[in-house]
């Protein structure tokens, strides 16, 4: 009986060993979840962020480049603090935000690292470097940040920032991730994927003490950083930075392109802020301290503002007028002021003096020629079809849709429609005596900054434009994206862009816009005064130079400030001087432009 017994006791001894031999073969041998698990906790991987790319102007100087970063990051399950005092005094902080950020961080997770805190320059990360060994569970994460060499242009470069929420849950492309960065406006979101380089990873093996023993598996399953592709933008960072100048102090917008190629040579918006503002960590205090700004500097006035046209929609008038065979260049009609108010001393302009002239009656009849399809009654089916026609041909300027220019949240403005008069009229009858208005852009016409200034561009051109854009070249042998490099045409033949050219250059030489007259060169530009009721009218003008071969066009908004043929046409002519000769020679225009005492 004892003798069965010890071996009953012998058995299961052996049972039991056998199990827990085969249960250890199958965690260490079979299930490899415990090992990776051991791995895990001396294995720390660390996020490589890639290189921005670089931004240069169209003659090479650098714009946009990047400064180094640093992040404190802590990992809660391995901090030991001797001195809680000391810490907070090195790190700059206050003991409230001591405990708030490590309560954020073990929310987090206890054994995973997070921010601490992030974005610090080096001039701050200086101070604490080497203190960071007396803090154990602390360690550092390099980066780059944004900087800026001039303090202009912000609006169109536009910020980076951390990714937010949101725009990590709307990611389909599922590259980002919690603490990436991102452009959020301007060209750093546009091109945001040629910028942004790709991330790396790298895996160090680490000791209980925190101490660094080495890659693992010798760096086989590290990745390197790939650095974003530089831009080489079509600006003329001098240019812009005159452009500036001249528009300190006031609301508005400069807008400049070359004809030949549609790049961007300026693009100023008034007021604006210091781009360096929305970079390191205080890019959320400034950010809201800009945003609450009663002057809007983060609004992008060359593509965001919608206005009037005023009279320089006159020229796009006369081109439709001469397409649609309802006038010819010939045409004398009287500057009969009892249908519509007028200026100025003249009477029975063909068409280059009624340009010149900016006279409302001539262009009142030639759009009701074209609308009324060249009847005399203003009759209902008539201007709803001819509307239609006229449409037609100012869309195919740019006018009524964005132009597709490479920056984000560019407007289209009105170019209304019979159906926008319909729903305006609630359905009741309506005719061309109820909308003649459009005819010398005023009304319900809606355009944009940059649209006024390509249709300076298409002018010039005589007929075509290329969609304006910012970027001339994407990495060390690109060129721009393809859209840029097509033609666009206009409905209108070439030979009919004559006679707005030849006008132009009357308005600057004898007309409303003399102050834009540049010794030596000719200047063709148009005057516009848009209704701002109950404030002062907006001051328009559009231009171009040389009057063959043009290198530059340009549109110039200043609000508030009265007629076009004062401030805006002194600012366009005092830019195309600079851009054409490099300084300017009129002094007393500079002065004039800068006083900002417009209006009396």
């Amino acid at each position: 009986m004892n003798d069965s017994r010890k071996y009953i006791i012998k058995g299961l001894i052996l049972f039991i060993t056998l199990v827990f031999t085969i249960r250890l073969f199958v965690l260490q041998i079979v299930n490899d979840d415990y090992a990776k698990k051991a791995e895990h906790n001396i294995i720390q991987r660390s996020i490589e962020y890639p290189f921005r790319g670089l931004i240069y102007d169209r003659n090479g100087k650098l714009l946009v480049y990047n400064t180094p970063e640093f992040d404190i990051r802590v990992t809660p399950k391995e901090v030991s603090i001797q001195d809680t005092s000391y810490l907070l005094e090195v790190f700059n902080i206050t003991m409230e935000e001591f405990l708030d950020k490590m309560e954020q961080a073990i929310s987090f997770s206890k054994v995973k690292s997070s921010i601490f805190l992030k974005q610090l320059s080096l001039e701050e990360f200086s101070k604490i470097q080497d203190h960071l060994i007396d803090f154990k569970g602390f360690d550092v994460t390099a980066r780059t940040g944004r900087a800026y060499s001039y303090p202009a242009i912000a609006n169109a470069f536009g910020y980076v920032s951390e990714i937010s929420r949101a725009q990590l849950e709307r990611d389909s492309s599922k590259y980002y991730q919690q603490g990436d960065y991102l452009g959020q406006s301007g060209l750093e979101a546009y091109y945001e994927k040629f910028l942004r380089g790709k991330r790396g990873v790298s895996y160090k093996i680490k000791n209980v003490s925190g101490e660094e023993k080495g890659r693992f598996q010798d760096g086989k399953l590290d990745t390197l950083a790939v650095e974003g592709m530089d831009l080489q933008s079509t600006i003329d960072i001098d240019l812009q930075m005159y452009g500036k100048y001249l528009m300190e102090g006031k609301s508005g917008s400069i807008v400049a392109i070359e004809p030949s190629t549609g790049e961007l040579l300026a693009l100023v918006s008034g007021p604006s802020y210091d781009p360096s503002l929305l970079t390191g960590r205080h890019y959320g205090e400034n950010f809201y301290a800009i945003a609450r700004d009663s002057l809007k500097p983060l609004f992008n006035r060359p593509l965001m503002a919608q206005y009037r046209p005023g009279s320089i929609f006159k020229i796009i008038q006369a081109m439709i007028g001469l397409q649609e065979e309802a006038i010819t260049i010939n045409t004398r009609i009287t500057c009969n002021r009892n249908l519509i108010g007028c200026h100025g001393a003249h009477s029975y302009e063909d068409l280059e003096g009624a340009i010149t002239h900016s006279c409302n009656p001539y262009f009142f009849n030639v759009m009701k020629r074209v609308v009324n399809k060249g009847v005399s009654s203003d009759t209902y089916e008539d201007t709803k079809l001819g509307l239609n026609v006229w449409r037609k041909h100012v869309s195919s300027f740019g006018f009524g849709k964005p132009l597709g220019v490479d920056l984000p949240s560019e407007k289209g403005g009105l170019i209304p429609d019979p159906n926008y008069y319909d729903r305006a009229y609630r359905g009741r009858p309506w005719k061309y005596s109820n909308i003649f208005s459009i005819a010398i852009g005023e009304g319900e016409n809606l355009v944009v900054p940059i649209q006024m200034a390509n249709l300076a561009s298409i002018i010039a051109n005589r007929g075509f434009y290329y969609v304006p854009h910012l970027v001339k070249k994407i990495g060390e042998d690109g060129g721009p994206l393809p859209l840029y490099l097509e033609k666009q045409y206009t409905s209108i033949n070439s030979e009919y862009f004559e006679v707005a050219v030849e006008a132009m250059h009357r308005v600057v030489e004898e007309g409303t816009g003399r102050r834009a007259k540049i010794p030596g060169l000719e200047v063709c530009g148009k005057t516009g005064t848009v209704q701002n009721d109950p404030l002062p009218d907006h001051s328009v003008f559009i231009a171009f130079a040389p009057k063959e071969n043009p290198k530059i066009a340009i549109s110039v908004y200043v609000e508030d400030s009265g007629q076009g043929g004062r401030a805006a046409a002194s600012i366009a002519s005092l830019m195309i001087e600079k851009y054409l000769f490099g300084a300017t020679s009129r002094p007393y225009i500079e002065d004039y432009a800068l006083n900002g005492k417009f209006i009396y």
